[in-house]
């Protein structure tokens, strides 16, 4: 009964672990962005707070830009990419050439970053390259925790079948009436 205790524990902590123990309070102050071109026509954002940690609470960026010969765009709202939490993206917004790049965090904790970005036109991929890629998810590291956290919690689990099945059942003493 011990072991399945152990086991049942071990299958309801798995999750708690697997989430890294990062805090549940909303972060708070500044905000700091890394503003970058995109290799083609878009811009790419990582907003994080102070701390490091990634901007989380969706708010909307707002992107201005100037381009040689007097072009410009924006204001453009920016909103949260579907690439990871604290990464906003802007895609084919830009025309070939330099470009001075504003972007502004809302109050309560405005933020301004300005700058350079050089906009190419957009490269196709050539034919039979696209099995070539590599996967954002698995080039930060994220995604093999999960698979190994997964790994792991399936391990102790059939293990910890495997060995209450295997245990001989309890002998239990009779009384004696006398």
């Amino acid at each position: 009964m011990r072991l399945l205790r152990i086991v049942l524990a071990t299958l309801l902590a798995a999750p708690l672990v697997a989430v890294g123990g990062q805090p549940a309070a909303a972060h708070g102050g500044k905000v700091t962005l890394e503003v970058a071109g995109d290799g083609g026509a878009g811009v790419t954002i990582r907003a994080r707070y102070e701390d490091g940690h990634p901007v989380d609470n969706g708010m909307r960026l707002v992107l201005n830009g100037t381009g040689e010969g007097g072009r410009s765009v924006g204001p453009v709202q920016v909103g949260p990419s579907n690439e990871g939490v604290g990464f906003y993206r802007v895609g084919s917004l830009l025309s070939p050439g330099d470009w001075e790049i504003t972007v502004d965090t809302p109050p309560p904790n405005p933020t301004r970053v300005t700058t350079s970005v050089r906009a190419r036109v957009p490269q196709s991929v050539p034919p039979g390259a696209a099995g070539a890629s590599v996967d954002a998810a698995d080039e930060g590291g994220g995604s093999w925790w999960w698979l190994l956290g997964g790994a792991v919690v399936l391990v102790a689990g059939v293990g910890g079948l495997v060995a209450v099945r295997r245990r001989p059942a309890p002998v239990l003493a009779r009384s004696r009436r006398r």
